[in-house]
């Protein structure tokens, strides 16, 4: 489901009443919004990803500069942030910039667990610690380790309230024959792995699957952890980049990936704030149709 800024408007308009998303400020654009099959829950399509980027230790400029871009990011209309045991110092980092920030409301929190079985619930509440959340919003098991077991432990925590959403991931295109295979047992709400202009395997099936489940998807790598947007630094954008108001190459790869009606979020994960904006504002304006969509990955395929 597609929320647009012109859905909005009308549907404000109708009701003699203004709306404006949390964390948007007044006349800005309004970010594209997704809904969450399983709720109905609405989330802006771009969130913010930490793999790498968070991992700062205990500097404190640099932690300051994470903080900065989390509430560049909340100005933005931003709401999910995703992270991982794996992500090194990620989670204490986000943690100390929701501090900063005062706790905002417009948090999405996105967690992994990434462990043995038995040390699941441990590392669970050592994350929650991590962020100081009273409970995270989605709770996943990263890369499908320990997966049945861990999925049994995430689906009692959701039915006593202690998370909101369980769901599963994988990334570069790993492990995707066993990832559909718990897709199709197993009652989801999110799913996530890669995609992007360049990695297409994802619409042969997880994309169509999720849509058949009613599982929201979250796309991780839409960048290639940078790779892509490096190497197209030195290219020239087409001029027709602007019938869909892509401004740089992070929002051309974006907008090709939010255009997808299946894709629920993508999480860039950047250092800074002029990306963090950038990235948001992919979100906004026109998007590609799918003959568009076929011009824009044939543009990068021929470079």
């Amino acid at each position: 489901m597609i929320i647009t800024r012109r859905t909005f408007v009308k549907t404000a308009a109708a009701s003699g009443a203004a709306f404006v998303l949390p964390g948007t400020a007044p006349g800005a654009p309004a970010p594209l919004m997704r809904a969450v099959p399983s709720s109905g829950e609405m989330l802006p399509a771009v969130g913010l990803g930490t793999w790498i980027t968070f991992n700062v230790g205990d500097d404190p400029v640099l932690r300051d500069e994470c903080a900065e871009v989390i509430a560049a990011f909340f100005e933005a209309g931003g709401r999910m942030i995703d992270s991982s045991p794996m992500y090194g110092s990620s989670q204490p980092v986000i943690g100390y910039g929701l501090e900063k920030l005062g706790r905002p409301k417009a948090l999405f929190s996105a967690e992994k667990v990434w462990t043995s079985a038995a040390d699941g619930a441990a590392q669970i509440e050592q994350s929650r610690r991590f962020w100081g959340v009273p409970r995270f919003d989605l709770m996943q098991v990263h890369n499908l380790v320990g997966w049945e077991a861990h999925l049994e432990t995430l689906f009692a925590m959701k039915a006593d309230g202690r998370i909101r959403y369980v769901g599963i991931t994988t990334s570069e295109g790993r492990r995707h024959d066993l990832f559909e295979q718990i897709m199709r047992a197993h009652r989801l709400d999110f799913v996530q792995f890669t995609y992007n202009v360049v990695d297409r395997e994802a619409e042969k099936r997880l994309l169509p699957l999720a849509a058949e489940r009613g599982m929201a998807v979250i796309v991780n790598r839409p960048f290639q952890q940078g790779a892509l947007t490096r190497q197209l630094e030195g290219e020239t954008l087409p001029d027709w980049a602007a019938e869909i108001g892509a401004g740089s190459w992070a929002q051309f790869i974006l907008k090709f990936i939010l255009a997808h009606p299946s894709v629920t979020v993508a999480i860039p994960a950047t250092t800074r704030v002029d990306h963090v904006r950038e990235n948001v504002m992919a979100a906004t304006g026109p998007f590609p149709d799918a003959a568009m969509r076929e011009r824009m990955a044939a543009y990068i395929r021929d470079l």
